[in-house]
């Protein structure tokens, strides 16, 4: 006898109902995913910009030398620590030892050549004082013979004789007065120090005690030695390259950013720091001090040629400068040329993208040579005192 048919639906497996649990909450989870990644980029991402195509940079002070000259002396090496004013190369000074003594005796000898000028125009006046008195005697003694003459009491040869005095003495008034005026114009409005030929030599000795001093090579900045190439006994040229002084506290970033990055960076925005040297255990804290006037490839030293055919368009980067703080450099030194990675908080839009004011000073400046054009001037002084007469400086 047959069975009859079971007309019951079967219950669905478990195993579907768990792959639709699995899928509801990998839904869940990708809508969670995709709104706490736009929170975060809403929030946090598109208020940063980041990159680690950024180094550490700095002033690379090159000491050249100004004159030629033999290295006698080397003050520091490679690595070592020196402070502005500090004797870096020494050239043998006797050459310009030399020059300068020379040049000390020309100022000398101008100076007393021109008091013999003021001399010689004091003698002329007194020399043009006595012929105009030779002259006016020869003028009275002509008068009283003329009269005389006039009455007949004398010759007519007596009268030219007094007629040819006075002519005499008239010349002998010009010459002196012609004389006077040469000298004087040789003096006129200039004392000893202010004398054309004084303040050549003058001019020269300046430029020989330059010239000696520049024989020792001090360094302008404090700052630790690099690049030392010099030699002892090398004969230097005019601007040849001997070595190089880093000041490491005045280090910056050089961030070089994508153009897509650049929209919303303004000078003065906040920016963290991280060098590879130590890590992220340490961040420092630094400023955008800049934004580059160009791309790198255009001021590159073979720039793109974009009006070929083959062009492919390739996204540029920008330099950014980064300042640093000099306390965060004393505790935590950087090198040049270190990689670091900056990221900038675009959050403050106040400032600007381009500089708007040029700079209203210096940004680096030097004192270390100020006192060698100062020196060669007391010694000039002190010259011309020296060689004036009574040691005062000798007047019209």
């Amino acid at each position: 006898m047959a069975t009859p048919a079971d007309t019951s639906i079967p219950a669905a497996p478990d195993s579907t109902r768990k792959r639709k649990a699995w899928l509801l909450a990998l839904l869940l989870l990708l809508i969670l995913a995709g709104a706490a990644t736009w929170a975060w980029y809403s929030l946090v991402g598109r208020w940063h910009e980041s990159t680690d195509d950024a180094y550490v940079n700095g002033n690379v002070v090159e000491i050249t030398p100004l004159v030629t000259g033999t290295v006698t002396s080397i003050g520091a090496d490679d690595g070592d620590l020196v402070h502005a004013g500090q004797v870096l190369l020494q050239f043998d000074p006797a050459d310009s030892e030399v020059a300068l003594q020379a040049a000390e005796a020309k100022l000398a000898r101008s100076v007393r050549q021109v008091r013999g000028l003021y001399s010689n125009v004091d003698a002329l006046k007194a020399q043009l004082q006595t012929r105009q008195a030779e002259l006016q005697k020869a003028q009275q003694n002509y008068n009283r013979r003329k009269v005389l003459a006039d009455s007949g009491a004398i010759a007519l040869e007596e009268i030219s004789h007094a007629r040819d005095d006075l002519t005499v003495a008239q010349a002998a008034v010009n010459s002196a007065r012609q004389q006077l005026n040469t000298s004087t114009a040789l003096v006129d409005d200039t004392v000893v120090s202010s004398h054309p030929d004084v303040m050549a030599a003058a001019a020269d000795l300046r430029q020989a005690y330059l010239d000696h001093a520049r024989t020792t090579l001090v360094a302008p900045v404090t700052g630790y030695v690099a690049k030392r190439t010099v030699q002892l006994g090398q004969r230097l040229q005019p601007g040849t390259a001997t070595m190089a002084v880093i000041p490491l506290d005045e280090v910056w970033i050089d961030a070089n950013f994508k153009e897509t990055q650049l929209r919303d960076m303004r000078i003065g925005q906040p920016v963290q720091i991280t060098a590879d040297l130590y890590g992220s255990e340490v961040t420092y804290s630094g400023t955008v001090d800049s934004l580059g006037a160009g791309t790198g490839s255009a001021f590159a030293l073979l720039p793109a040629q974009n009006a070929t055919g083959n062009w492919i368009k390739i996204v540029q980067r920008v330099p950014v400068r980064i300042h640093l703080s000099p306390e965060q450099l004393k505790d935590h030194p950087l090198r040049i040329g270190l990689s670091t990675v900056a990221e900038v908080d675009l959050h403050d839009q106040s400032g600007p993208a381009l500089a708007q004011q040029p700079p209203q000073q210096a940004s680096y400046t030097t004192q270390v040579y100020d006192r060698q054009l100062v020196e060669a001037d007391d010694l000039i002084a002190r010259l011309i005192h020296a060689n004036s007469a009574n040691g005062k400086t000798a007047q019209r």
